[in-house]
C-alpha cells in the first residue's frame, strides 16, 4: 500500500502550484500519517501556547495546521465530483488542548482571569480498547472523566481554483480547516474538483470533539490513516457533502452563523430534490416538520478568519 510519511505531511497551504507527493487510482487505498496541528510541538503541559517558544507560530499566518498532499487522483477533472472514504484512522497515545492569552473566545476573561492571565496546555492520555490499539481505545481526560476515542480528519480538501489559502484558516467550497467531527471513519466526503488530479489534501486529525470545538482547539493528535479516493465524473457540488451509513449532510461554511445554516439547509433541499426526487415543497415542508432533522454546528470559535461551519443532516429513512 502507497504511504505518505509524517516528515512529508507538513505542508501549511492549499496550493494548487505544488507537486503532487502521490499519484492513486479510483478505488485504490493508500495510507497517510499526519502531523497533529501544533507539527508536534506540543508533548507536555510544559510546552505552552506562548507564540514566542513555538516554531514558526510568530509568522503570518502561522506556520500551524499542517497537512498532507497534494495527492494526484489519476482521471479526476475540473468539473467531477471527489469522493473521499475515510477507511480507518488510528490516533497515536495522546491528545493535547492548548488555551490562553487571546486565544478563542475567553482568551481576554475577566471573569474567569485563569483562563486568559497564563497559557494552559492539557495532555490527554489513549488507552488501548479491547484489540489492543486507539481503534477501540479511550480519551482519559482526567481522573473522573474519560469517552470513546472518536477521530475524524479536522482539514481535508482539494487545491482552490485560483487561490493558495492557508491550512490554519482556510475554507471554502473546495474544503479546508472545517473540523467536521461526521470525517470519519466509515463516512463518504464529496468535493468538487478544480484542477486536474483533485490535487487532495488532509490532516489536522482530532481524536475527539463537540460541538463548536469552542476554545480553538479539541482534542488534537497524530495519526495514521489510511483512505481512498472515489469520482463522479461530471458532476459538479456546490460545497461540501458527507454520506454516513444513516445519514446525509450538507455542508457551509460563512458569518454569521444563521447564513451557514440557512445555506447548508438549503444545499441539503437541493440534494434531496435532484438526487432522491423530492419536490420543492416536500423537501421545504420536511426540513420544518421532521423530528430527526439536525443542524450541526461543527465549528463556532472566534479565531483568525475562521467562519461558522454548519450542517444540515436527515437521517436516510426518510429519503
Amino acid at each position: 500500500m502507497k504511504k505518505i510519511s509524517r516528515d512529508q505531511a507538513k505542508k501549511y497551504a492549499f496550493d494548487w502550484r505544488d507537486q503532487p507527493i502521490l499519484k492513486v487510482q479510483c478505488g485504490e487505498s493508500f495510507g497517510v500519517e499526519t502531523y497533529d496541528a501544533s507539527t508536534g510541538y506540543f508533548r507536555s503541559p510544559e510546552d505552552t501556547a506562548d507564540p514566542v517558544h513555538r516554531p514558526g507560530y510568530t509568522r503570518h499566518p502561522p506556520l500551524s495546521n499542517p497537512i498532507a498532499g497534494p495527492i494526484f487522483l489519476e482521471g479526476a477533472q475540473p468539473g467531477d465530483t471527489l469522493v473521499v472514504v475515510v477507511e480507518d484512522i488510528l490516533v497515536e497515545d495522546y491528545s493535547w488542548m492548548a488555551i490562553g492569552p487571546r486565544r478563542g473566545p475567553l482568551g481576554e476573561s475577566t471573569r474567569w482571569p485563569e483562563l486568559s492571565s497564563e497559557y494552559t496546555t492539557k495532555i490527554f492520555s489513549h488507552l488501548p480498547g479491547p484489540s489492543g490499539t486507539t481503534r477501540d481505545g479511550t480519551l482519559r481526560f482526567n481522573d473522573r472523566i474519560s469517552w470513546p476515542i472518536s477521530p475524524f480528519i479536522g482539514t481535508l480538501g482539494v487545491a482552490p481554483e485560483r487561490e493558495v489559502t492557508t491550512s490554519i484558516d482556510g475554507q471554502g467550497p473546495w474544503g479546508g480547516n472545517l473540523d467536521i467531527r461526521d470525517a470519519g471513519p466509515g463516512h463518504r466526503v464529496y468535493l468538487p474538483i478544480f484542477h486536474e488530479g483533485a490535487r487532495f489534501y488532509l490532516g489536522d486529525v482530532h481524536a475527539s470533539q463537540g460541538d463548536t470545538e469552542f476554545t480553538g482547539t479539541a482534542a488534537e493528535t497524530m495519526a495514521s490513516v489510511r483512505l481512498h479516493l472515489e469520482l463522479v465524473k461530471e458532476k459538479t457540488i456546490p460545497w461540501m457533502r458527507i454520506e454516513k451509513p444513516d445519514s446525509i449532510i450538507s455542508v457551509y461554511a460563512c458569518r454569521p452563523l444563521e447564513e451557514a445554516v440557512e445555506t447548508a439547509t438549503v444545499s441539503l433541499m437541493a440534494w434531496m430534490i435532484e438526487d432522491y426526487g423530492f419536490s420543492p415543497i416536500d423537501a421545504y415542508c420536511l426540513v420544518s416538520s421532521c423530528p430527526d432533522f439536525r443542524i450541526n454546528i461543527y465549528q463556532m470559535v472566534r479565531m483568525e478568519k475562521l467562519n461558522c461551519v454548519a450542517g444540515a443532516e436527515i437521517p436516510r429513512r426518510y429519503l
